[in-house]
């Protein structure tokens, strides 16, 4: 169906989320379908209603809007956000559709059904976003500017960056909380935002050669990377995709970086070699009670064991920092590895299908691994998985200490015999202790342990049904 023409909507790219979220709730309390509404991002000096002049009275005048467009922005959570700052034309549809069915649809678990096309492109988008916020906060670089005319007065300093997407309004808090100290002006093509100590403001994008790329403390720079760069974390094959050569003009350090990476690949193996087993992802640990994202992101460059040259990614956890669930698997398979999550593959699908049972939501749970790097054997084009022996489980468990210290669930569900083994030493047996409510000296939640669902998808296709279904009464039984 073609979409109504007497339903199209321009929007100002600059929008924030806030106002897209209230148009959005008077269009839904109208009921009014996607199809019959065009979104579009406006052109220079078109009309847009997201004009900061217009009221949300002149955009609908319904008494339950207010209450309609926070229960939008819960139900889109964090990723609805991270996605309307996309570059993708058509992120707002797929907001608009996805709200419409959350709303009208009868589909309120949609976003945790990870084979559905819209929630596979909203977690896609927020990816990049997220991504490219990463990216943003490593690799901006301030430069002093003097004004001989104002001696005076305190220094302004520069940066100019270049994101794939429009995450300036996003990202400007993070170095407002960084930099809070400094006056500040960062530059991006889309926009820019300055903090003069007090308030933060934002204006127009300008191009790179508009900003003064003098850099007076360049050098002192270059020496302090020089000085804290560790092999460790740098991986070459991926550090082009991971750092894009369009960065590396505003990058000081990216000058020494090719003397720095000569003799990487044989520092990181005697670092290696000198670690005790037992230490294994403990030196690179970021300090005690930082916020789990800033874990995840540590957690990307560890090299405590050797599976982490094997894998393409850290497959971290992923879920409410506040769960009361959590759940632990073993580690992460191919389809895993790939796309960076954990359980997105066959035993994942599964799994989703059992919660749903369960009548547990994948959204309220904290699901992660206790090896979080895909251990394989190479047969031509395929990667076999192996599972990770016991130093390599205890090489990682600081990262899942850490999950666990900082979630700090009520419930905790191992999945399998390396989940076990991970809390409670190599002589754990999944079916010695399956269906028990076990405790732990250093973990206050309740641990209740069970089979893996890729268990299921190995044994005889006639013995399947039974053991989905005792596995499923496990889901429930782990929080009575």
């Amino acid at each position: 169906m073609q979409p109504a023409t007497n339903h199209i909507h321009l929007l100002d790219p600059k929008a924030n989320y806030d106002a897209f979220l209230t148009l959005a709730a008077s269009l839904l309390l109208e009921a009014t379908p996607p199809d019959a509404i065009q979104w579009q991002d406006s052109e220079s000096g078109a009309a847009s209603l997201f004009d900061p002049t217009r009221t949300p009275a002149e955009l609908a005048d319904l008494p339950r809007l207010e209450t309609h467009t926070s229960k939008i922005a819960e139900r889109l959570g964090r990723k609805g956000k991270l996605t309307a700052h996309h570059a993708d034309p058509e992120r707002w549809d797929l907001l608009y559709r996805i709200a419409y069915r959350l709303s009208h649809g009868c589909q309120r678990n949609l976003l945790g059904d990870i084979l559905d096309p819209d929630t596979r492109k909203l977690e896609t988008l927020a990816h990049h976003v997220s991504r490219d916020m990463h990216k943003m906060k490593a690799f901006v670089r301030f430069q002093r500017v003097r004004d001989a005319q104002h001696e005076n007065q305190p220094e302004q300093y520069v940066a100019w960056h270049r994101p794939d997407h429009r995450i300036m309004r996003l990202i400007a808090p993070f170095f407002v909380g960084r930099f809070g100290a400094m006056r500040w002006t960062i530059f991006t093509p889309h926009e820019s935002a300055t903090w003069d100590g007090q308030s933060l403001t934002f204006g127009e994008g300008v191009p790179a050669d508009q900003v003064n790329e003098h850099d007076q403390v360049e050098e002192l720079w270059k020496t302090y990377y020089a000085h804290i760069f560790n092999p460790a974390r740098i991986k070459i094959n991926a550090m082009v995709k991971e750092m894009p050569k369009r960065y590396w003009s505003t990058l000081p350090e990216a000058q020494i970086i090719e003397d720095l990476l000569k003799d990487a690949p044989a520092r990181v193996r005697r670092m290696i070699e000198a670690q005790s087993t037992s230490a294994g992802a403990t030196p690179f640990l970021p300090p005690r009670n930082v916020p789990l994202t800033v874990l995840a992101e540590e957690a990307e460059a560890c090299a405590g064991c050797p599976l982490s040259e094997m894998a393409t990614h850290t497959v971290f956890g992923e879920g409410p920092p506040n769960a009361r669930i959590m759940l632990i698997g073993e580690q992460p398979g191919d389809e895993e590895d790939r796309a960076a999550r954990p359980f997105v593959g066959p035993a994942g699908q599964l799994l989703n299908k059992a919660l749903a049972a369960a009548n547990m939501s994948r959204e309220d749970l904290y699901i992660t691994n206790a090896v979080k790097h895909f251990k394989y054997i190479p047969k031509g084009n395929t990667r076999l998985h192996r599972r990770a022996n016991p130093s390599e489980i205890r090489a990682c468990k600081p990262w899942l200490d850490r999950e666990i210290e900082s979630i700090d669930p009520d419930t905790i569900i191992l999945l399998g015999a390396t989940a076990g083994q991970s809390i409670f030493g190599a002589g754990y047996r999944v079916h010695q202790s399956r269906g028990q409510h076990l405790t732990h000296p250093n973990i206050r939640a309740s641990i209740y342990p069970t089979i893996h669902p890729a268990k299921i998808l190995r044994a005889p296709k006639h013995e399947q049904p039974q053991m989905l279904t005792e596995f499923i009464q496990d889901l429930r039984n782990a929080t009575t």
